[in-house]
Parts: structure tokens; C-alpha cells; sequence
């Protein structure tokens, strides 16, 4: 079986409507976080209407009726521990109740666990437990949305699903990066629970890419690579030592590729990981 190409992106001469979602439905994962409310409002703003989940219910609400302000498009917030399958279920047949089957997925969602110094342990000295807790929600629950809500989709036939990855999904950090590092005050490192999580992600893109192409149902990763959010000038600046652009990047550069991703703009890409970090793949 061949999917079909999308009648939007057969429009012949005419291009910017590749990237209008006005009558489709994203759902987004971490939706309230540092990432994920950028995705949802640039979701919003080509005309989605945008389902927030978040773990954070007031935080999702919030967002929700701002998106809803500003862009007038329907919204939604639910609150979600995307680690638990009975949850993850009660929350797709919501938003598919509310605002209609998912066309997009933002698989966004992503834990540090609730105890940041046990995170941030180094390898010799690291709990499995928090492991366990990090992977429960960086790759279990992301499959657990990408399993309930993709499953629909291939019924439908059609369908974008983009999860997040990292940089430290391909490639290993510079520890001498963080050497008189912090994040809001706290000595950082990227530690091994998470590399193993992102590279996670970018394999089971590709897997669910594979096998849901036929039916009509595209998945990639975006990848992105440090982004400005609380690090010290000392992080800041070695990190931009390794990246041709030369800085980090900023929240808001994230989204257009989301946007990409998500439209029929890219219609015939399935199962890449899309690295958006200023070049620092490419050393």
C-alpha cells in the first residue's frame, strides 16, 4: 500500500498554503514548558487548534486560554502524566472528544526527575531509580502517547508526529563544557540517563516511521541543540566555542521547524532527525 500525497501540496503554483494548519488538530506534549509553549503557540498561530498537556494542569490552563486569546483558535488544556497508560488513553479520548482526532503530535514531554542533584549525579554514582523515572516519561511515555495517538492516525491514514530528541541523542557532550558551569545557580552536566533517552527517541522515530509510512502517517524528530534558558556565562560561552554559529540558541528559533514539520510542507520527509544547532553536528 502507497500512502497518498496530500491534496494540500498538489495545489500547483501555489506554496505558502503548505504551511497553514487551519482545521487541524495538534496535540502537545510538555506543552507549558520552555519549549513546548513556543510549539503550541506557533502551532495556534498557522491555525490549529492546539490540545496543551502538561503534568502542570494550572500551567496548561493558562496557556490554553492565552493561545485561545490571542489566536482564536479552539484550545484545550489537560493535565497528564504521560508515564501512565491509563492516563495517556483518558487524555486522547478528551482531546479527541473536545477538539476532534489529532492530526499533528508534538511528543514534547520530558522529565530531570524530582530530585535535580540526583539528575545531575555522574555516572559512577548514579541511581537507578531516578534513571528508571527519567525514562519512564523521556522515552516510555513518549511512546505510550506516540502508540495511543499514532494508532489513530494510521486508522485515518493520515498524520504528523514529531517527538523531541537532542543533540545528545546523536552525539556525546564535551565534558570541558561544564567545567565553572551552572544552571540557575546549580553545577550542570548532561548526564548518561539523558543521552540514552534522546537517542531513544530518534530510534523509535525512525522505527514508527517505517512502519506507519504506508498508512499514511509521517515521524521525525527534531533535534535542537543548546538553547538559552538560566546557564551562566561561563556554560554559555564554551558552549559556543563548539558551534559554527557561535552562540546558543534561543527558544523562539525552535518552532519554525516544528511548523515544517507538522504541514504539508514537508509531505514527502519521514524518519529524520531534523538537528536544528547551529551547526555543531556538522564539527
Amino acid at each position: 500500500m502507497t500512502a497518498d500525497a496530500p491534496a494540500n501540496a498538489a495545489a500547483a503554483g501555489t506554496y505558502r498554503g503548505l504551511f497553514d494548519l487551519t482545521g487541524r488538530v495538534a496535540l502537545v506534549t510538555g506543552g507549558a514548558g520552555i519549549l513546548g509553549h513556543r510549539f503550541a503557540a506557533a502551532l495556534a498561530d498557522f491555525g490549529a487548534a492546539v490540545a496543551v498537556v502538561d503534568l502542570d494542569g494550572s500551567a496548561a490552563e493558562a496557556l490554553a486560554a492565552d493561545l485561545n486569546s490571542r489566536f482564536g483558535t479552539p484550545t484545550l488544556a489537560v493535565a497528564c502524566d504521560v508515564s501512565q497508560p491509563d492516563l495517556v488513553a483518558a487524555m486522547a479520548a478528551r482531546v479527541e472528544a473536545e477538539l476532534g482526532p489529532a492530526d499533528i503530535l508534538l511528543n514534547n514531554a520530558a522529565s530531570k526527575s524530582d530530585d535535580p542533584a540526583a539528575f545531575f549525579a555522574t555516572p559512577e554514582d548514579y541511581d537507578l531509580e531516578t534513571w528508571r523515572q527519567v525514562m519512564a516519561v523521556n522515552l516510555d511515555g513518549l511512546f505510550l502517547v506516540a502508540q495511543k495517538i499514532g494508532a489513530g492516525m494510521a486508522e485515518r491514514g493520515r498524520g504528523s508526529i514529531i517527538q523531541t530528541a537532542s543533540i545528545y541523542g546523536l552525539l556525546a557532550p564535551d565534558q570541558r563544557i561544564y567545567e565553572g558551569s551552572d544552571y540557575e545557580g546549580r553545577p550542570i552536566n548532561t548526564p548518561p540517563v539523558y543521552s540514552a533517552s534522546k537517542a531513544g527517541v530518534i530510534g523509535l522515530t525512525r522505527h514508527l516511521a517505517a512502519q506507519w509510512a504506508p498508512r499514511g502517517v509521517r515521524v521525525n524528530a527534531l533535534v535542537p541543540g543548546g538553547v538559552e534558558s538560566g546557564q551562566n556565562e561561563t556554560f554559555k560561552q564554551r558552549y559556543a566555542a563548539r558551534v559554527p554559529l557561535g552562540r546558543m540558541a534561543r527558544a523562539d528559533e525552535m518552532p519554525g521547524a516544528v511548523i515544517f514539520l507538522a504541514s504539508d510542507a514537508s509531505s514527502y520527509v519521514t524518519g529524520q532527525a531534523l538537528a536544528v544547532d547551529g551547526g555543531l553536528s556538522a564539527w
